[in-house]
Formats: structure tokens, C-alpha cells, sequence
């Protein structure tokens, strides 16, 4: 094999290598519990919302809750705070 095609490759491999702890970090987000669940559930509801889809704990550090419908009718992504559950953000969900 040509030099320069070795070194394609090894650069390939490299930036593959450089790329997985990305994809690890992704991997440490985790389902809710369900005391968790319960008290992200009562403050969607205290904050209007009526539905939701997935939840999960981030690990950024915050709670996720996609599709959270709004009292408007429409969907929120929303951030929540794991120390007291209340909404960090809320993102129109397009």
C-alpha cells in the first residue's frame, strides 16, 4: 500500500478514535426513575403542559422531556434541573 494511502487510513482511524468519546458521553444519558418521573410529571403539570413523550436524566447535568405539549397546543423541549425540577428552557419543537 502506497505511503499516502497509509496515511489516509491512519488519519480515517484517528479521527474515528477521536470521534467515540462523543458518542460514549451520549451513551451516559439514563431513563428517569420513577420518583423522578413522578416529580417532573407534577411540575408539567403545574406548568400547563398536557402530554409528553421521552424523558431522561442528561448527562450535562439536567433533566430532558421531549414533546411536551403546552397549554398553546404546542410541542416544547424542555431542560429541567435535577435539583428541584424546575423548567430551565423550553424550545419550540418544530
Amino acid at each position: 500500500m502506497p505511503i499516502r494511502t497509509r496515511r489516509a487510513v491512519l488519519a480515517a482511524a484517528l479521527g474515528f478514535a477521536a470521534a467515540a468519546p462523543l458518542a460514549a458521553a451520549r451513551a451516559d444519558d439514563r431513563p428517569v426513575t420513577p420518583e423522578e418521573r413522578r416529580q417532573i410529571e407534577a411540575t408539567l403539570r403545574q406548568e400547563g403542559f398536557t402530554r409528553w413523550g421521552k424523558m431522561e436524566f442528561d448527562d450535562g447535568g439536567y433533566f430532558e422531556v421531549d414533546d411536551a405539549v403546552g397549554a398553546d397546543g404546542r410541542k416544547y423541549d424542555l431542560k429541567l434541573s435535577r435539583v428541584d425540577f424546575s423548567v430551565l428552557s423550553r424550545e419550540l419543537d418544530n
